[in-house]
């Protein structure tokens, strides 16, 4: 860590606790869990995921599901060597205790001691060139066809303390295609650029950013309607197939024509 960073990140203030092993275990965990759950996930050729210099990085994401947390874990692993931090609500904090160690912090919504100490904490965390805050900044479980997109003005304000730094919008869906279990989409948009943050106000970069992720999920539902696989990069294969008593005859009769089994449920 250069003096520089040093410097900058005792003025921001301490950091929360934070165990490089355990964000690593979780992760594991999160891919097995989400690969059980879904049959893929994808990321657009068109939105790839964009190239993070050393400088911190703000993830930005819609909030359709409970899911988006653990998508975040399993996306984090684009960018090895970065330190990735998420926002949690204190009171699924207290029912997840181990999450404080694995790179989650907790904060109080809606309130203005709450909004405090997301901006000190997070100022502190990206601090460090390296970091990446990832933040489902609805604030709240919202359709993905909700339009216009509103995001809490945390973000905006965020924006306007740091002196350098990206945003990146990230759209998330997960519709169901062809298969039993649903696809996780991923979009990344165009990085916003902060080179000193305050010439905008935080409402106005509140606006920009909502305008930009609103985009990157227009473009990713248009994407989700074409139910076009090859518009999209897999990154972590999951499960295929219908199971029980249909794919067990579909087994059978490949194995009575000599052919290998393929499990995925296909409609041409």
């Amino acid at each position: 860590m250069t003096a520089a960073v040093q410097s900058r990140r005792a003025a921001a203030g301490p950091l929360p606790p934070r165990w490089p092993w355990l964000f690593r275990l979780f992760r594991r965990y999160a891919r097995r869990y989400v690969a059980r759950h879904f049959h893929a996930v994808r990321v657009s050729k068109a939105g790839p995921s964009p190239k993070l210099g050393r400088e911190p990085a703000i993830m930005v994401l819609n909030h359709p599901s409970w899911w988006d947390p653990l998508l975040c874990y399993v996306l984090s692993e684009r960018w090895p060597g970065r330190t990735d931090w998420g926002v949690i609500d204190t009171v699924g904090l207290r029912q997840y205790r181990f999450l404080s160690r694995a790179g989650q912090f907790g904060i109080e919504p809606d309130s203005t001691r709450g909004a405090v100490q997301f901006l000190r904490t997070a100022t502190a965390i990206l601090a460090d060139p390296a970091a990446t805050l990832w933040l489902t900044a609805q604030g709240r479980f919202a359709d993905v066809r909700e339009r216009p997109v509103r995001l809490r003005s945390g973000v905006g304000h965020l924006a306007t303390r740091l002196d350098r730094g990206v945003i990146v919008p990230v759209a998330l869906e997960y519709p169901f295609w062809d298969q039993r279990t649903p696809e996780a989409l991923v979009r990344f948009g165009e990085p916003l650029a902060i080179a000193g943050g305050r010439p905008r106000s935080a409402q106005e970069w509140t606006a920009l950013v909502a305008a930009e992720l609103e985009l990157t999920m227009d473009a990713l539902a248009a994407e989700a309607r074409s139910r076009d696989e090859s518009r999209f990069d897999v990154i972590l294969r999951g499960r295929a197939g219908v199971g029980g008593v249909y794919d067990g005859w579909r087994r059978l009769v490949a194995g009575l024509r000599g052919r290998r089994f393929d499990p995925a449920h296909r409609t041409d």
